[in-house]
């Protein structure tokens, strides 16, 4: 085989190399929506229907605030040990995410809420 040959034989091999190290790369994100995490740990004696209402109650808040982009209702893994829930909610801007406290749904949903919660933590991030 002729060096030419050979040369082009191998940059074609170390581009293909470069190329699947790049196609393979792991690409995230930073968005800047803020995500509002509530941990809960419900009353002793709490119902499930309740716990239903309560979660239920999360999305019929989000479809009534402008800029929640989604909520996240289904628990994987909470801590501290005693906690049973995690809500997750997604606000599209500071703004959106300022205006959820005092918002009408938001205070009908503290009526089903508050009531059967024993404690809860919040926790707010952003890029």
């Amino acid at each position: 085989m002729k060096l030419r040959m050979k040369i082009a034989v191998m940059l074609s091999a170390v581009t293909l190399f470069a190329a699947g190290i790049l196609v393979g790369a792991n690409k995230y994100g930073k968005p800047k929506s803020i995500l509002h995490i509530i941990t809960v740990q419900w009353k002793s004696g709490t119902t499930d229907a309740q716990k239903d209402a309560a979660l239920k109650g999360v999305e019929k808040m989000a479809s009534e605030i402008a800029g929640v982009k989604n909520v996240w209702l289904k628990t994987q893994k909470v801590q501290p040990q005693g906690y049973n829930n995690v809500i997750v909610m997604e606000f599209a801007t500071k703004a959106s995410f300022d205006a959820y406290a005092d918002a009408p749904s938001h205070k009908e949903w503290e009526k089903i809420y508050l009531p059967i919660r024993e404690s809860s933590t919040t926790h707010d991030a952003t890029n």
